[in-house]
């Protein structure tokens, strides 16, 4: 953890050393705008799981608390608080909650900008916890659905994220420590690597059309990689609020950590309220 800190500190000393610093508290964006097709990211909305017939609904949010900006170089602290929510899609538009995973924790971010490029990173401390619901209980014959019971799924990590971003596209490249992790035979350590697309030629003030992917490599028992293409269109500037229509497709070990042991292959269509 402390070599993952050490970086970002020698930023932070070298940006508030420099007179023409600005700090902002609370500011209203982002300094380090959301991977697109990575699942662990701030979201407002829901997907509809075809395959599976299941519905995701998301809730989370992503604050910059502080932020410290030159002209090229800004750096920011903020907090995370995220919900993933699954649920049964059912007749007479029922639909009952299985499982729910919590996130919440802090981050770091630093960015270098240029006319066309940009360079950055992303560091963050989390906890998730996950938990069965009652719409995965039976109450008929008093047991839970696929005679999977519920137990113990926590985690701590760290997460560090760099990435380079021109005309349009940011390739990234990742990797995350579990320093805590229950159940036991999940492995500590993930790779990642990805890219997002906001075309600027395809775009308009109103709308962008957008293509992203996301893989990581993670293991339970052995290693083994998750899948995640998504393409739609924001209504709203690549890099501001707005809202997007998008459909994705995953395939490789469950999100829910509830399912942490389950292959899952699936196409989704959603809507999210980009933050």
């Amino acid at each position: 953890m402390r070599i993952l800190l050490l970086p970002f500190s020698v930023l932070l000393l070298n940006i508030l050393s420099i007179a023409q610093t600005k700090i902002e508290w609370f500011p209203s964006g982002l300094n380090i705008q959301p991977f697109t097709a990575n699942f662990l990211e701030p979201k407002v909305g829901f997907h509809y799981l075809f395959d599976i017939e299941k519905v995701r609904i998301d809730i989370g949010t992503s604050h910059d608390l502080v932020g410290w900006q030159t002209e090229k170089h800004s750096f920011s602290l903020g907090a995370d608080f995220f919900t993933y929510t699954r649920a049964r899609s059912e007749d007479n538009f029922k639909f009952p909650v299985e499982t729910i995973d919590y996130m919440f924790g802090i981050n770091g971010g630093y960015k270098f900008s240029s006319a066309q490029d940009e360079l950055g990173s992303r560091i963050r401390f989390s906890h998730i916890s996950a938990h069965l619901v009652d719409g995965y209980y039976n109450t008929k014959t008093k047991k839970w659905l696929n005679e999977r019971e519920p137990f113990v799924y926590s985690k701590e990590f760290a997460e560090l994220i760099g990435y380079y971003k021109t005309y349009g596209i940011r390739i990234y490249a990742g990797v995350t420590y579990n320093f805590h992790i229950i159940p036991e035979n999940i492995k500590k350590g993930i790779i990642q690597l990805g890219f997002d697309y906001f075309p600027d030629q395809l775009g308009t003030s109103t709308f962008t059309p957008f293509f992203a992917y996301d893989f990581k490599l993670l293991g339970i028992d052995k290693y083994t990689g998750n899948n995640i293409v998504s393409a739609g269109i924001k209504f709203g500037e690549p890099t501001s609020r707005g809202i997007s229509i998008l459909v994705s497709y995953f395939s490789g070990k469950s999100v829910h950590g509830e399912f942490y042991d389950l292959n899952e292959s699936y196409i989704t269509i959603g809507i999210n309220l980009d933050i």
